[in-house]
C-alpha cells in the first residue's frame, strides 16, 4: 500500500489508473489507507520520528527550512491587513 500511495502522489496520476500489474494493490484502495492514516496520525507521527532520529544523528539542517502559511496555521487569523499604502504623490504621468 505504501508504494501505491507513494506513486501516486510522486507521478500525480489519478487514483483508479494506478495499474493493478505494479502490484501495490487497487488505486481506491490505497486512496482509502492513505484517509484512514491521515485521520490516525500517522503521517505526523512518521514525521516526527523522522526528525527525532535525523537530529540524533546531527543531520538535521535547519539553516533551509521555510514555514508558510499552508504549513502553520495563524492562530486568531493572524494580523489583519491595513488599506493599500501610496507609492507615491497622485497618479502618474500618461505616456501618451
Amino acid at each position: 500500500m505504501l508504494c501505491g500511495i507513494l506513486f501516486v502522489l510522486y507521478t500525480g496520476m489519478q487514483w483508479e489508473w494506478l495499474p493493478q500489474e505494479l502490484g501495490f494493490g487497487s488505486g481506491m484502495t490505497c486512496w482509502r489507507r492513505l484517509r484512514d492514516w491521515n485521520e490516525a496520525g500517522v503521517w505526523q507521527r512518521l514525521h516526527e520520528v523522522l526528525l527525532d532520529e535525523l537530529r540524533a544523528a546531527g543531520r538535521l539542517d535547519l539553516s533551509r527550512a521555510v514555514i508558510d502559511s499552508s504549513h502553520v496555521r495563524a492562530l486568531k487569523g493572524g494580523p489583519k491587513p491595513g488599506g493599500a499604502r501610496p507609492t507615491g504623490a497622485g497618479r502618474a504621468p500618461s505616456t501618451t
